[in-house]
């Protein structure tokens, strides 16, 4: 049986196996500021559902070991690193875009994000 980060899967279903990467409160939405062209840990960390530092800090590395991000430095002195989606992680937008359309029709008084200020994408966004 292939293994997780953090040891065996708990079975081969595959909504299992994508929740073993993706299933806690934080890592979708660090997905879908990255798909709303969000990029420094700042900008990540000033989300309005107020991620504590360690848990955006863990999530981000969490995302980078399963292959979803990938990070690059961008300054030196302190190293700091901006965040992207790779193909892998870009291919989440389908499934945060049904979470939404779930979402706006199952659960009064939500509704989508405002789409992304235009940074050339081309992705559809949650």
């Amino acid at each position: 049986m292939p293994t997780q980060r953090n040891g065996p899967r708990r079975s081969s279903c595959a909504i299992a196996c994508t929740l073993d990467i993706v299933g806690d409160k934080w890592s979708l939405l660090v997905i879908r500021d990255l798909l709303h062209g969000k990029r420094t840990f700042g900008e990540l960390l000033d989300s309005p559902e107020g991620i504590p530092t360690n848990m955006l800090a863990d999530r981000l590395k969490r995302l980078e070991d399963a292959g979803l991000i990938v990070s690059a430095p961008y300054q030196e002195r302190p190293v700091r690193y901006a965040y992207s989606l790779s193909d892998k992680g870009a291919a989440m937008g389908e499934v945060l875009l049904a979470i939404v359309r779930w979402g706006k029709k199952y659960v009064p008084g939500t509704r989508a994000m405002d789409p992304p200020r235009s940074s050339g994408a081309k992705r559809r966004t949650a």
